[in-house]
């Protein structure tokens, strides 16, 4: 990781700025990339982009290193759950990456989607299209606009916080209040800095409601709602509460009670405004069979073993 390090002499600039004129090399949307993965922090804390900087404040900017890709188009089946001029709705499968990078130059939703739609905007690093993420072991629900000013409205309604978005959790254990918010500060996780986790001095602001569907034998089913959007926002407060999305083997329990092969985690409603019309949308996805499967097996009287659980697989 490339470690680029800077000493502020005047006052009253905000960091994005500042780093992109002294740091010509790294555009300002990869600034502000870095910003928001923490990656940039101001005498050692994480800061927003809108941070008004002060003389003599140390900034340190960590650039991971690249890897050039040539995004190409893919015949990759999508399932589209809506769409008009300006986006799509797709339900992603779990186990597709959002887009190329480090380690999977293809293979991703955006190849896909680059085969439907070949005049998808910018967007950012190889990201045509892309409003949002969903984790690879993430189901469900992710938007993608068509154009420029589809891309431009639709995230400025995610920074605004008018996007409803609302997952089902399966979680371990079960969760006592009915209803209840996670109110904790997110942030990169000081001891192990690929994970995030609740960081009391540096995090940012980061609220989750959640809500209780269904007790299953030692496990519940939860519908949750992320208020903000950092990065394994919803894994890392359900674990902080000390249940755990189940199949989650970075914050939940490394040996797993159940044989399942990822996190039950589906982004299962989008709400929004339209772009073209302002008009408010829902849209839903059904929970795909994997997870579908793990509740018939809890709704069943007695628990198999993850044992039986790995022999009954084909």
């Amino acid at each position: 990781m490339n470690t680029i390090g800077l000493t502020v002499s005047e006052s009253g600039e905000r960091v994005d700025k500042y780093v992109a004129r002294e740091v010509p090399t790294l555009s300002r949307s990869r600034i502000q990339q870095l910003i928001g993965e923490e990656l940039v922090t101001v005498n050692g804390v994480a800061v927003k982009a809108s941070y008004r900087l002060r003389q003599g404040d140390e900034i340190l900017v960590r650039v991971p290193p690249t890897e050039e890709v040539e995004l190409v188009a893919e015949d990759i089946p999508l399932k589209v759950v809506y769409e008009d001029d300006d986006l799509a709705v797709v339900d992603k499968p779990p186990g597709l990456v959002v887009h190329p990078g480090q380690g999977h130059p293809d293979g991703t939703l955006v190849n896909a989607l680059l085969a439907r739609y070949p005049d998808l905007p910018a967007g950012g690093e190889n990201r045509p299209g892309v409003v949002h993420r969903l984790d690879k072991d993430t189901s469900g629900l992710i938007m993608v606009a068509k154009n420029e000013p589809a891309r431009r409205f639709l995230q400025r309604q995610f920074k605004e916080g008018l996007v409803d978005k609302s997952y089902l959790a399966l979680v371990e254990g079960e969760v006592e209040a009915k209803r209840g918010i996670v109110d904790a500060p997110v942030g990169r996780d000081p001891k192990r800095r690929r994970r995030m986790a609740v960081v009391r001095q540096g995090g940012r602001e980061s609220v989750t409601e959640y809500e209780v569907l269904e007790y299953l034998e030692g496990y519940t089913l939860l519908q949750v709602t992320p208020r903000t959007g950092r990065t394994h926002q919803v894994r890392v407060h359900l674990s902080f509460i000390g249940h755990p999305v189940v199949g989650d083997r970075v914050y939940g329990y490394r040996k797993q009670r159940l044989g399942i092969k990822r996190q039950f985690l589906h982004a299962q409603r989008l709400s929004f405004h339209l772009p073209s019309s302002g008009e408010r949308l829902s849209v839903t996805a059904e929970l795909p069979e994997d997870l579908n499967e793990v509740l018939e097996r809890l709704s069943e009287p007695s628990l198999i073993t993850a044992e039986e659980w790995e022999r009954s697989e084909p």
